[in-house]
Formats: C-alpha cells, sequence, structure tokens
C-alpha cells in the first residue's frame, strides 16, 4: 500500500456488503480500507477515530441513517467526503444526502471500477456529478423539494458573483465537468477551476455537488 492511498470508511448495516466493497477496494493499489462501520452512528465515531478520506455511506442503517450521519460528519469540518451508497438511482433520500453535504452517489450494484473511481474523484476534491443519472436525480428532486429557506447571508453572498461565475455556476448545475464548461465558454480549464474555486468560497459551499444543489434551489437553472 502507497502512502498516498486514499483512506475509505465503509458505512453499511449488511455485513455482505461492507465485506464485497472492502474486497473490491482493497486490490485496487491507490486505496486503502481503513475501518467499517454497522450504523450511522459508528460512522461518525469511526471517521473521528480513523480520520479517512472517504466515507462509503449507506442511507438506510439502524440507530443513525446515513443523511444525519453525513450532516454530523460535514457539520464537524474537516477533509472528509461522504459517497452516498444507494440501491436505487430515484432515491428521495440521496438528494436529502446531497444536501446535507455529501459530495456525490454510487449505485450498490457498481462495478469495482466504478467504485474504485468513484472514490477517487470525490477525493480529489471533485464531485459525482456528471453522469446523467445524477443530474436526473438532483432535478427530480430540487423540483418536489420545500420551498428553499436560503439565509439572508446566502442570497447577500450570491449578489457578490460576477456574472462569468454564475454562468459557471449554471454549467457546473447542469451536470458539466471543468473541461466541458471551458470548451463552452471557450477559456482555459485552469480558468474555470479558479472560477468554482471562488463561487465554492463566496457561497460558503464544500464542492460542486453542493454548488448545483444550491443552484436548483436558488432556481438559478430550471428543472426538467
Amino acid at each position: 500500500m502507497t502512502s498516498g492511498a486514499i483512506r475509505v470508511l465503509i458505512a453499511d448495516d449488511q455485513m455482505m456488503v461492507r465485506e464485497g466493497f472492502s474486497v473490491l477496494l482493497g486490490a485496487m493499489p491507490d486505496i486503502e480500507v481503513v475501518g467499517e462501520a454497522v450504523n450511522g452512528r459508528e460512522a461518525v465515531e469511526r471517521v473521528r477515530e480513523l480520520a479517512p478520506d472517504v466515507v462509503l455511506m449507506d442511507i438506510r442503517m439502524p440507530e443513525m441513517n446515513g443523511i444525519e450521519a453525513t450532516r454530523e460528519i460535514v457539520a464537524a469540518g474537516g477533509a472528509v467526503k461522504v459517497l452516498v451508497l444507494t440501491t436505487f438511482d430515484l432515491d428521495e433520500y440521496v438528494y436529502q444526502a446531497l444536501r446535507a453535504g455529501a459530495s456525490g452517489f454510487l449505485l450498490k450494484d457498481a462495478s469495482a471500477r466504478q467504485l474504485a473511481d468513484g472514490v477517487q474523484v470525490v477525493a480529489a476534491g471533485e464531485a459525482l456529478l456528471a453522469p446523467s443519472v445524477t443530474k436526473r436525480l438532483i432535478t427530480e428532486f430540487s423540483r418536489l423539494a420545500e420551498t428553499p429557506r436560503l439565509p439572508a447571508s446566502v442570497h447577500a453572498a450570491y449578489g457578490e458573483l460576477t456574472e462569468r461565475e454564475t454562468e459557471v455556476l449554471v454549467l457546473i448545475a447542469q451536470g458539466l465537468s471543468n473541461a466541458e464548461i471551458a470548451g463552452r465558454l471557450v477559456v482555459a480549464e485552469s480558468t474555470i477551476k479558479t472560477h468554482v474555486s471562488r463561487i465554492l468560497v463566496k457561497l460558503g459551499l464544500r464542492d460542486r455537488t453542493q454548488a448545483a444543489v444550491f443552484a436548483y434551489e436558488a432556481r438559478l437553472v430550471t428543472p426538467g
């Protein structure tokens, strides 16, 4: 195992799922499974103890579900990223988990390569936002979401975005990668990365997934 390996915690109440993911990820040279948790409460505790880079978080677990656990982990600060696991893509609770601060989601029937790629993407500070299924999920449940309760501070921060930053934010919400946004706006990819960083700082958001959810809830993008 290399010293720069991505440290992963697996949180799922089904032993076979935990063991299966542990075997799949353990076979990857740049990923190390550092621990497991059987419910949300234990996941929060294990994150404090082990400081993983990524948590694979099941949504439906006893004692504390994955949404509540994600919220607590994110609220505690730190660099850990949460990757939500679900058995079907149009899962109402997945959208709630994204709102709570998860960096993306994966289906439990994902292949070993998809699983490893997902871990690497969120560990790098990106978000599992590009797949059309993710865009469909965010679109669908933002339509069903309650009237957004965006605090005055967020409205004020949104007002600080430049016209180009707002444009980039909308494209993020549409599921475009930095490279795709750069191509659309005919600028360097490094320029887009700078815009994305400034957007996240100004809005006080953790990553691109939260930026996309914000854009839909602020009605910058029309679901559909």
